[in-house]
C-alpha cells in the first residue's frame, strides 16, 4: 500500500512534465476569488479602527498606551472569540523567536561584546496587558499565547456586526545594540540622546480571512506582518523638545511646532526642491538642554493596514511636496546631524523619485504623506514611513568604505536603494496587502523587481545589487535553498530566496517572456485590483496569465515551486548542403569528401608504408585496369541519365537545383532542469551575426534535448547562447559552438598560504550563506 502511494505521488508531481498546469496545486476558484485571479462578488475582508493614545518615556524607555478598537466583522461567519497581535512579545524572554535562535561557539568575545550578550539574554520586553474591556468598562476574558491573545466574548459577534472594546499596556523599549528588531531605540553617549523607531507597538487584531480563518502564524522573527485596513486616530505624547514622525496627517501643527516651523512646513508644500522645516541648527540646539514638560501630536491616518512613528529632539526634517495624480504628498526625512550631508541631499529626492517611478508603473499613492527616517532600524517600511539606516563615514564622506566590485554597499548608494525599497513597500504589501507572515516573496521579491527599475532610472549604470539575471546564478546553482514557495520561517538564503529571485523571475518575464508591454500591463491589472485587499500566490499567478493572455504554468513551477536552475548549452552543431546531382559537380565533390576523410584518419603505419618498397613493383604486370581507373570520372551514361531526370522535373522543381542556402541543425541540451527559452546568437564566417529567440515550448515533448534547424544565405561560424545575459543561465560554458578554451588566472605569492580544511571552508560558506539578507 506505501508503494502504491509513492507511485501515485511521484505520477502526480507536477515537476516530472514542466509544463503541467497548476490545477492540481492551486486552490479552486470560487465566487470569492476567482479564476481569472480577480476578487469575486463574495469578496470580504474585515476591519479594525483605532483610537490609540501612547506615552513615551524617554527616561525609562518605556511605552505606555490604551486604545479602543472598533471591529466590524464582514464576513459571512458567526464569531465566539477574537484573536490580537501582540507581535512586541518577540522581546519577551520566553517567547518562541527568542527561544528558537540556535548558539554558535564561545571561543572569544570582547568585554563590550560579553556585556551586550548577558543584556540581550536578560532583557524583557514583552507586552504588560494591563486591561482589556468592553465599551461599557467591563473586564473581559483573555488568554495569552506567546504573540497572540485571544478575547472571549459573552456572545458572538455576528456577520455584519461590529464591536468595540479597549486594551491598555505598557513595555520596555529594546536597545537596538543589543537586541535588535525591526523598533528599538538609539543612544548617542555624546549627547546622551536617543532616536525611538517605535513599531509592532500597539495590540492589533489578527487578520481573519476566507483562507486561513483566524491567522495563527506566530510571530517569530523572518515573518513579517498580516494585518487588516482600518483607520486610525493616534495621540502621542513625548518630551516636548521632542520632533515626531508617523503615519498619518498631523492634525495639531500648532500645538508642537513653532511659528517658523509651520510657516517653512506650508512653504514646502509648493517648493522647487526639499526645504528645511527643522534646520540643522535647531537640532543641535534641542540636543543641548533636555525639556522636562511633555508635548502631545496627533495623528490621523484612513484606510491604511498599520501605524509607525518615530520620535528625537535629534532630529533635522526636511519636506517637499510633489505631484501625484493632481494631488499633493509630502515627501519628508527626519534625521539626526550625524547622517549629514549625505540625508538632506539625497533622502527626500529618494523618496520623490520613487512615488513618480511607482505610481506610474502601477498605480498613484494614494496617502497624503511619504516619510523616511534615520535611526537604529536600516530598513523597514510601515503606511506611508519607512525607517532606514546608511549613514556617512564619521568625517562626512560616503565613498571608499567598501571594494569596487560591491559599489551599491557605498553609503550613497545603499541609501538611495534602501528608501527606494522602503518606500516602494507602500505598495508591496502596505496597499497590495499581501501576507507578509506566510509569503516573503509576494513583498520583498515583488518590490525588489520594481525597485530595480527605478534604479535603472535613476542613473546611468546604478549598482542594483538586485535584478539582473547573472547575479542570482550562483544561488541558482547551490544546493542550499528551497522553493520560493517555502513558508517564511523556512526559507534559507532568506535574501537570495525571498528578495533576489523573485525579482529576477519577474524581469526575465517581463524582458524575455511576455515583453516589456504586455508584462506592464498585466502586472499593472494585479496591482490595481488588489489595492486595498488580500491577494494570495494564486491570484497573482492567474491574473498575470490572465491578463497577459499567455499560459505560464511551467514559468511558476520552474521559478517558484522547484530549486532547478537555468543550464542551457550547445550540445552539437551539423551543417547540410544540397548535394547536386549534375555528376559533373557531384563526383568531384564525392572525391574531395573522400580525400579529406583519408587525411584525417591515415594511420601512422599506413603514412611509413609510403616510403618502402611494395611487392607489385617487382612484378608489375599485376597492375590492370582497375589499378589506374578513375571512379570519380563522368560516364557519357551518367549525363544522359542526369538529362533525362531534368526533363521530369518542372519548373520550381528545377529552381531548387539552384538554392544556395546553408542548412544548420543545432543541438541544444537543458541541462540545469529549468526549462527556458533559447536565446542565441548566429556568427557567420564573413563576421556578421543574426539573433535568435526560440520559445520554451520547443521543449514540451522532450526537456532534455531539443534540436533546431537553421536555414541561412551565409555559411554558420559560431552558435553563442544568451549574450545579453537574460535567462540567468548558471554555466556559460556550454553556451558555445565551436567551445573555446577559457583562460584562468592564478596568483604568484611570496609564500605558500595557510592551508584551509575544506570541511572548515564549507562550513564557513554555509553559515555566510544563511545570514545573507
Amino acid at each position: 500500500m506505501v508503494l502504491l502511494f509513492c507511485q501515485l505521488a511521484l505520477a502526480h508531481d507536477p515537476l516530472q512534465d514542466p509544463f503541467r498546469q497548476l490545477d492540481e496545486i492551486l486552490p479552486t476558484p470560487n465566487p470569492i476569488r476567482t479564476a481569472s485571479g480577480r476578487p469575486g462578488s463574495n469578496y470580504w475582508q474585515q476591519q479594525a479602527d483605532y483610537v490609540i493614545s501612547v506615552e513615551l518615556d524617554e527616561k525609562r524607555q518605556t511605552i505606555t498606551g490604551y486604545e479602543t478598537i472598533t471591529y466590524t466583522n464582514n464576513s459571512p461567519d458567526s464569531l465566539s472569540y477574537l484573536w490580537l497581535q501582540l507581535d512586541q512579545n518577540i522581546f519577551a524572554k520566553d517567547s518562541i523567536g527568542r527561544q528558537k535562535r540556535k548558539s554558535g561557539a564561545m571561543k572569544s568575545m570582547t568585554y563590550k561584546s560579553m556585556q551586550r550578550m548577558l543584556d540581550r539574554e536578560q532583557f524583557d520586553g514583552g507586552f504588560n496587558i494591563t486591561k482589556v474591556e468592553d465599551s461599557n468598562k467591563a473586564a473581559m476574558d483573555h488568554t495569552i499565547v506567546d504573540t497572540m491573545m485571544r478575547i472571549a466574548l459573552p456572545t458572538p459577534l455576528e456577520s455584519g456586526q461590529e464591536l468595540q472594546f479597549s486594551v491598555g499596556w505598557n513595555y520596555q523599549i529594546n536597545d537596538s545594540s543589543v537586541l535588535w528588531g525591526r523598533t528599538g531605540f538609539e543612544y548617542f553617549e555624546e549627547d546622551k540622546n536617543h532616536i525611538f523607531e517605535i513599531a509592532h507597538w500597539y495590540p492589533r487584531m489578527v487578520s481573519y480571512t476566507d483562507v486561513h480563518g483566524w491567522h495563527h502564524k506566530q510571530f517569530i522573527g523572518s515573518g513579517e506582518f498580516t494585518l487588516e485596513f482600518g483607520n486610525y486616530d493616534v495621540e502621542i505624547t513625548v518630551p516636548a523638545d521632542h520632533i515626531v514622525a508617523a503615519t498619518g496627517t498631523l492634525e495639531n501643527p500648532q500645538d508642537v511646532l513653532t511659528k517658523k516651523q509651520k510657516k517653512r512646513f506650508n512653504k514646502a508644500k509648493s517648493a522647487n526642491e526639499p526645504m528645511f522645516v527643522v534646520t540643522p541648527g535647531e537640532a543641535k540646539r534641542n540636543q543641548i538642554k533636555k525639556q522636562k514638560k511633555t508635548k502631545t501630536w496627533k495623528f490621523k491616518a484612513e484606510n491604511v493596514r498599520d501605524f509607525a512613528f518615530a520620535s528625537s529632539r535629534k532630529f533635522i526634517w526636511d519636506a517637499w511636496g510633489r505631484q501625484i495624480a493632481g494631488k499633493t504628498v509630502m515627501a519628508m526625512s527626519f534625521y539626526p546631524n550625524e547622517a549629514e550631508p549625505l540625508w538632506s541631499t539625497y533622502s527626500t529626492h529618494a523618496i520623490a523619485h520613487t512615488l513618480e517611478v511607482y505610481s506610474r508603473l502601477l498605480f498613484p499613492y494614494p496617502y497624503p504623506t511619504c516619510i523616511s527616517v534615520n535611526g537604529p532600524v536600516y530598513g523597514m517600511e510601515f503606511p506611508m514611513i519607512s525607517f532606514n539606516g546608511p549613514r556617512p563615514l564619521e568625517d562626512g564622506t560616503y565613498y571608499g568604505n567598501t571594494g569596487p566590485n560591491e559599489p551599491w554597499k557605498h553609503n550613497k548608494y545603499a541609501l538611495i536603494s534602501v528608501i527606494i525599497h522602503e518606500v516602494g513597500h507602500n505598495w508591496f504589501p502596505m496597499i497590495i496587502n499581501s501576507d507578509e507572515r506566510s509569503w516573503t516573496w509576494m513583498d520583498e521579491g515583488l518590490n525588489t523587481f520594481v525597485q530595480h527599475l527605478a534604479e535603472l532610472e535613476w542613473e546611468e549604470e546604478y549598482p542594483s545589487r538586485r535584478g539582473y539575471p547573472h547575479k542570482i546564478t550562483n544561488y541558482m546553482k547551490s544546493s542550499y535553498q528551497v522553493p520560493i514557495m517555502t513558508d517564511s520561517e523556512s526559507l534559507l538564503q532568506f535574501g537570495n530566496n525571498g528578495y533576489a529571485k523573485p525579482a529576477t523571475a519577474l524581469n526575465i518575464l517581463r524582458e524575455t517572456i511576455l515583453g516589456p508591454q504586455n508584462f506592464d500591463f498585466a502586472f499593472q491589472q494585479y496591482a490595481k485590483t488588489w489595492r486595498f485587499k488580500r491577494p494570495t500566490p494564486a491570484d497573482f499567478f492567474r491574473i498575470m496569465e490572465d491578463a497577459a493572455g499567455v499560459d505560464l504554468d511551467w514559468f511558476w513551477q520552474g521559478w517558484f515551486y522547484s530549486t532547478q536552475h537555468v543550464d542551457l548549452g550547445v550540445k552539437s552543431v551539423r551543417k547540410y548542403k544540397m548535394r547536386p546531382i549534375n555528376p559533373k559537380a557531384a563526383k568531384p565533390l564525392k572525391k574531395k569528401q573522400e580525400e579529406e576523410k583519408a587525411k584525417k584518419g591515415q594511420h601512422p603505419a599506413e603514412k611509413r608504408a609510403k616510403n618502402t618498397s611494395k611487392y607489385v613493383d617487382s612484378f608489375p604486370e599485376l597492375l590492370d585496369f582497375y589499378n589506374e581507373y578513375d571512379q570519380y570520372a563522368v560516364t557519357d551514361e551518367e549525363i544522359r541519365a542526369y538529362e533525362k531526370q531534368l526533363d521530369k522535373l518542372s519548373a520550381s522543381e528545377k529552381s531548387l537545383l539552384k538554392d544556395k542556402h546553408h542548412y544548420t541543425i543545432v543541438e541544444f541540451e537543458n541541462v540545469g532542469g529549468l526549462v527556458s527559452p533559447i536565446l542565441g546568437t548566429l556568427t557567420f564566417v564573413d563576421g556578421a551575426q543574426e539573433e535568435f529567440r526560440i520559445p520554451v515550448d520547443i521543449w514540451r515533448r522532450k526537456s532534455t534535448t531539443a534540436a533546431k534547424l537553421f536555414i541561412t544565405k551565409k555559411e554558420i561560424a559560431m552558435v553563442i547562447l544568451d549574450l545579453g545575459a537574460e535567462t540567468a543561465d548558471t554555466n556559460t560554458e556550454n553556451d558555445r559552438y565551436p567551445p573555446e578554451m577559457p583562460v584562468q588566472y592564478f596568483d604568484l605569492k611570496n609564500k605558500e598560504p595557510y592551508p584551509v580544511n575544506p570541511m572548515q571552508k564549507k562550513q564557513q560558506k554555509e553559515a555566510e550563506e544563511r545570514q545573507e539578507q
